[in-house]
């Protein structure tokens, strides 16, 4: 995409008059990158400057009244029980230098925490990739890093996941307002039947920008991830087949492939920053605060239609599986 210069300097122009609160934020989200994080912003809005200015302005009054500043300056607790139900981990770097995230979605329970918890850890797994792993990844091959990848493994996705479509609408509406564009492509691997018919349904719903992102990839989807990725950045639920997964006990147990546990290297990585940065900000004599709150935007009526429809579908293949039996 071609850099619309006028419509950037547009946008930088707003910026620079809002108050000092909010500026403060955006330096805190584009570091040292502010016309990259303008296009964001941008694109999402389809190169409308007034949409763009009214997105990014929501996102910085957003930013500040949940000081999300200094939220890796929060420890979130339990966290070994939501990194077990929340299942997150990162895997290396793809070709062009993106960090590759890995969610376990058809196994994550969402289901031993509040809600609220599950959003701030996913919020702050957002700042810590903004903030540290995309400002590494761009120093480290020369050239602006500023978005990811996401494999998506629906290993154990059944029809009693309709529980988890609000948690799961909470965080796709916090991504979509709050940090646009950031991810360049979903990749669905494993998926179940109960995947495919919500997907076909749902499809038709999503803007184009959206769908192009979203790759279900068949079975395991190794070959099509090694036109992107390294074999070392695969995650094992993607190097090995359905045939040679059976022959396995548990491969998630053997921790040098389990991204997901909280004893990953990535996970022992985060926890140890937020701690120092909890530690770093605590005055002597500090007195323990209350919990931190974060409010979620409302989702928009896209985000609302697409949850219905999978509602409604996950309903029906219910009773058709009923008729069945």
């Amino acid at each position: 995409m071609e850099r619309d210069l006028e419509a950037l300097k547009q946008m930088q122009a707003f910026v620079d008059g809002v108050d000092e609160k909010l500026r403060c934020s955006f330096q805190s989200m584009h570091q040292g990158y502010p016309l990259e994080t303008l296009e964001r912003f941008l694109q999402a809005r389809e190169g409308n400057v007034l949409k763009a200015n009214k997105m990014l302005l929501d996102c910085l009054n957003w930013r500040a009244s949940n000081r999300i500043d200094d939220i890796l300056s929060k420890v979130i607790t339990p966290n070994d029980v939501i990194r077990d139900s929340q299942l997150i981990g990162f895997s290396g770097f793809c070709k062009k230098g993106r960090p590759v995230f890995v969610l376990g979605v058809g196994r994550s329970g969402y289901d031993r925490a509040p809600l609220d918890k599950y959003v701030k850890s996913h919020i702050q797994l957002n700042e810590y990739r903004d903030r540290v792993l995309l400002p590494e990844a761009t120093k480290h091959f020369g050239r602006y890093v500023g978005s990811c990848l996401k494999i998506l493994d629906m290993t154990g996705l059944k029809l009693s996941s309709l529980h988890r479509l609000k948690i799961l609408t909470a965080i796709s509406t916090v991504d979509d307002l709050n940090y646009p564009e950031k991810t360049d492509a979903y990749y669905i691997v494993n998926a179940p039947f109960v995947f495919t018919a919500c997907w076909k349904a749902v499809k038709p719903l999503l803007q184009e920008r959206t769908k192009r992102k979203v790759q279900v990839l068949h079975g395991c989807g190794r070959d099509e991830l090694l036109k992107v990725m390294d074999q070392n950045t695969i995650p094992q639920f993607c190097r090995l087949s359905s045939k040679e997964l059976a022959k396995q006990k548990d491969p998630s147990l053997d921790m040098k492939v389990n991204y997901f546990s909280p004893s990953h290297p990535f996970h022992l990585q985060l926890c140890k920053y937020i701690e120092q940065r909890t530690v770093m900000g605590r005055p002597l004599g500090h007195v323990p605060q209350p919990s931190f709150c974060v409010t979620f935007p409302e989702p928009d009526d896209e985000s609302t239609e697409v949850v219905h429809v999978i509602e409604s579908t996950l309903e029906r293949l219910a009773a058709a599986k009923k008729g069945m039996v």
